[in-house]
């Protein structure tokens, strides 16, 4: 028996069916749009490209939904199976294999807690996967870092051990009885023999008939070519196969791409071309297209290159900061030729494809890169990474401060941490519970800007894991001699856990720990971390404010105590000398300001048309990643000018605009106002929010 629906039934059905078939449709096509692309022929090289949104919302973690909702923690590998499913391996804090689906939506095909454990879908663990391959069968190998062991996924989900034994080691032989340290990447050739970049080992191994046998590489960290073991590697990591069966390797430690051909012969590639920037800095990543370019993610600069076989190589994204991603440490293309990106260290997974259009210009519609700009802090209880932790140390440096270099320069690059004080050769502390996620985390060894990157937090200018005499703090810090027999290498794998208050280093001759919250180009100002008993009631103090023309030329000129400004002189630059301190501080400690900006009043203190609210023009909320920032947002005359002074000159520009991931020089167009007197009014903010109140004003005529 039919019974006829109340009207308010029906149109909630009404609603349904809509809200159905909506969101069918933007199913379709968003599949469509970014995956169905007609076949105009091989892409020549250099076009410009847009990055695409796959899945991930730029905050960590490990929830599994639809692509706007998914999270990871350190997505490092990537594979496409021919279905067009996208596998990513997860490290961190989630050690899974995840499932990208067509729509974009997320599962867990592998894993769970952290362990070694084979076994079907969840009851299977890893510890810390990073690189991923697929042979012809739909078979999974994953490079299981942190359990020194390769792993095999069936398509229905099961995983098991197919070389390694779960401890660091070097050992050839029989699958079960081989050893490897902290291998990192895999692929797989045409006859399904499987190849491992060793990278604690500094050598390329080959799995095949239940066999681990060494391709190239003699266990040393060095850059040699050569055949099989008379080669040299630094710390392997990605490998790709191209057409003629040739594998290459992005050479991290050696900021190199090599080669080793079939016969075994290892070579290093030659690039050249128009931008000489385009050489790799610390390669991660690797992947061929079917024209047999190489396409190469770098460890830090937040770059992908485009290498074309002859080795002219081009940046195919990230130079500017619409296209910088984070950690691209997973690279692969699918069928329709489109690049997929695991950025580990902003928490995405995207697309990168080359728009054939005529006249696209470079970052077209790009969504959103990095991690999110709310993305959660280390979780530090406000600790201090010197002894006591709890308790009170002297800052001596901020984000965004001039720097000058050895060779006189006094802005030579912007400070991208935060400094604190500490006597040489004091322990330097971990100020979180964290674990390694980068395959290269300690950098520079006996240098003064050493520094060793636990998860989302480098320490620098130390000795990593090293005591002041030069021995290792513990067995995890591994000491590597070279030639000679000196120690020219300390080694913390992928993967390695770390407890807040562990030793980490010693303070080096620089005395002071500088800390960088965050990946490059997306570092935070850790006075957020919230450190214990910090006070900051001071206010930023002004010493002066200038007006400069287009040439750099002072305007100086006055009248009736005020500066003339000729109105057709063109734009005015306006340069204000500032500096903060904070409560305890030693009193001649200068620091830099957190925030500045300009406005225009009339003569009775309103705000000139245009004007009507500050014009925030550089901003330190994080780090510019463009090494030029420094001279935008400083004038000539910053920094220590004269070797030997005690104190910073900080001569902010603040009509230029450092900002936002903005790099903008500007001026002040006096002529857009009329004539007669005005007030200059600076807002100077430090990082606590404090603001300068004194000598913020500078009156001006317009002529």
């Amino acid at each position: 028996m039919s019974r006829r629906l109340r009207p308010g039934a029906r149109w909630a059905l009404w609603g349904i069916a809509a809200l159905t078939v909506a969101a069918l449709v933007a199913s379709f096509l968003w599949e469509w749009r970014t995956s169905e692309r007609p076949d105009l022929g091989p892409p020549p090289a250099g076009l410009p490209a847009r990055i695409e949104h796959v899945t991930g919302d730029g905050h960590r973690g490990a929830r599994d939904g639809a692509r706007a909702e998914a999270r990871f923690d350190d997505p490092f590998g990537i594979v496409v199976a021919p279905d067009r499913t996208a596998f990513v391996a997860d490290g961190g804090a989630s050690n899974r294999i995840r499932r990208v689906h067509i729509d974009g939506r997320v599962d867990t095909f592998a894993g769970s807690l952290e362990g070694f454990v084979d076994g079907r879908g969840a009851d299977a663990r890893f510890h810390t996967p990073s690189g991923l391959a697929i042979d012809t069968s739909g078979v999974l190998y994953v490079a299981d870092t942190g359990n020194h062991a390769i792993r095999r996924i069936a398509p229905d989900g099961t995983v098991t051990t197919l070389a390694g034994t779960g401890e660091a080691g070097f050992v050839d032989g029989p699958a079960a009885q081989a050893r490897f340290h902290a291998p990192t990447g895999v692929a797989v050739d045409a006859m399904d023999r499987v190849f491992v970049a060793d990278g604690f080992n500094d050598r390329i191994r080959v799995i095949e008939a239940g066999t681990v046998r060494t391709l190239a590489g003699d266990g040393r960290p060095g850059f040699v070519d050569g055949p099989g073991a008379q080669a040299r590697f630094d710390t392997p990591g990605g490998l790709a196969f191209d057409a003629t069966g040739a594998l290459w390797i992005a050479d991290t430690g050696n900021h190199a791409l090599r080669r080793i051909a079939p016969d075994g012969t290892t070579t290093t590639l030659a690039l050249h071309g128009d931008e000489p920037d385009a050489a790799p800095v610390s390669p991660v990543s690797i992947a061929l297209d079917a024209q047999q370019r190489l396409y190469v993610g770098e460890l830090a600069q937040g770059r992908v290159l485009q290498i074309e076989a002859d080795g002219r190589a081009r940046v195919l994204t990230g130079r500017d900061m619409a296209q910088r991603l984070a950690r691209p440490a997973g690279l692969a293309f699918d069928r329709f030729g489109r690049l997929w990106v695991a950025d580990a260290a902003a928490y995405r997974v995207h697309r990168i494809a080359q728009v054939r259009r005529a006249g696209a210009k470079q970052n077209l519609l790009n969504v959103a890169v990095g991690p999110a700009p709310d993305t959660a802090l280390p979780e530090t209880r406000g600790r201090w990474p010197l002894a006591p932790q709890e308790g009170w140390h002297e800052v001596v440096g901020t984000l965004g401060e001039v720097r000058g270099n050895f060779r006189g320069e006094s802005r030579s690059h912007l400070h991208a941490g935060f400094d604190v004080r500490g006597d040489v050769g004091s322990p330097v502390l971990a100020i979180a519970d964290a674990k390694v996620a980068s395959p290269y985390a300690a950098s520079g060894f006996g240098d003064q800007a050493e520094h060793l990157t636990i998860d989302d937090v480098t320490y620098m200018h130390m000795r990593v894991g090293r005591t002041p005499r030069g021995e290792a703090l513990d067995p995890r810090f591994q000491l590597i001699a070279g030639d000679d027999g000196r120690p020219m290498r300390v080694r913390i794998p992928r993967g390695m856990h770390v407890r807040a208050g562990d030793a980490i280093g010693t303070i080096n001759a620089q005395a002071h720990v500088h800390l960088v919250v965050g990946p490059s180009g997306y570092q935070r100002n850790a006075v957020a971390l919230g450190f214990r008993n910090f006070v900051d009631t001071v206010a930023p103090r002004i010493d002066a404010i200038e007006l400069r023309d287009a040439l750099d030329a002072p305007l100086t000129t006055r009248e009736n105590g005020r500066i003339v400004v000729p109105r057709a002189s063109g734009g005015l630059q306006i340069v204000v000398e500032a500096w903060d301190q904070v409560d305890g501080n030693l009193a001649r400690r200068r620091l830099g300001l957190h925030a500045l900006g300009y406005q225009i009043l009339t003569a009775d203190g309103t705000p000139a048309s245009g004007f009507e609210v500050p014009r925030m023009t550089i901003v330190f909320d994080r780090m510019p990643p463009h090494r030029e920032a420094v001279r935008v947002a400083y004038a000539g005359d910053s920094g220590i000018t004269v070797h030997g002074a005690a104190r910073t000159r900080f001569r902010y520009v603040v009509t230029n605009t450092v900002r936002d991931g903005r790099l903008e020089p500007g001026l002040w167009d006096a002529a857009a106002l009329p004539a007669g007197d005005y007030i200059v009014r600076i807002t100077a903010r430090d990082a606590s929010g404090n603001a300068a109140l004194a000598n913020r004003d500078l009156a001006v005529t317009l002529q």
